[in-house]
């Protein structure tokens, strides 16, 4: 049985990854500045979905590179998206990953207000301007209270990862930010994930050359 299995060295096997799904991607054509991001995020998932529902507002990549170079930080609502970001790489520009989802004080003032801490995180993270990409990959309720910090003139961020995963209010918090005014990275519809958020961040990061 084992004749049937394809040999590739370990540092070979991400190459050919790319490789296997380009193929089954076949003549699809992306923009230049997304292609990278979509299929690092098809990498991620094996989900080929990713290469019609992930949207882009126009320069959102270039805007997110932009405030990576300059400094930037980049706030997650999970720990998983915070984990899965390439903080070597990010560190290099003098930026870090912010998660404040074991914050106490932020834990206290969730359950004082009865909303959820991934709203509260947003809030703590809006107090320094260094904060400027804001990656939401699981909580629709700090997707919600990002668009409530833009429109309020609280916050103007560089880009907004709006990949929420699940069922309640999911696709509505996404929907907001097409008309928030910001740019913004989307993945249209119930499907998305902290592994996602992550992958697009990696994806930008490692287009910086």
């Amino acid at each position: 049985m084992l004749e049937n299995f394809e040999l590739v060295k370990p540092a070979d096997i991400e190459k050919r990854s790319f490789e296997i799904l380009s193929g089954i991607l076949g003549d699809r054509v992306f923009p230049e500045m997304h292609e990278p991001i979509i299929k690092r995020v098809i990498h991620t998932t094996a989900d080929f979905d990713y290469a019609d529902n992930l949207i882009f507002s126009p320069d959102a990549v270039n805007e997110g590179i932009n405030a990576i170079q300059s400094g930037c930080n980049i706030v997650t609502d999970t720990k998983m998206a915070a984990a899965g970001i390439n903080k070597k790489a990010l560190s290099k520009f003098g930026g870090s990953v912010i998660c404040f989802m074991d914050d106490e004080a932020v834990a206290a003032e969730a359950k004082e207000r009865d909303v959820t801490r991934a709203s509260v995180c947003m809030d703590t993270a809006a107090q320094d301007s260094k904060n400027r990409i804001y990656a939401v990959g699981n909580a629709p309720t700090a997707l919600i209270r990002l668009y409530e910090l833009v429109c309020s003139g609280a916050i103007s961020p560089a880009l907004v990862v709006g990949v929420p995963v699940g069922f309640v209010n999911v696709v509505e918090s996404k929907e907001l930010f097409k008309k928030a005014g910001v740019p913004y990275i989307l993945a249209e519809g119930r499907k998305g994930g902290s592994n996602v958020a992550a992958a697009i961040i990696n994806a930008m990061l490692y287009m910086i050359k």
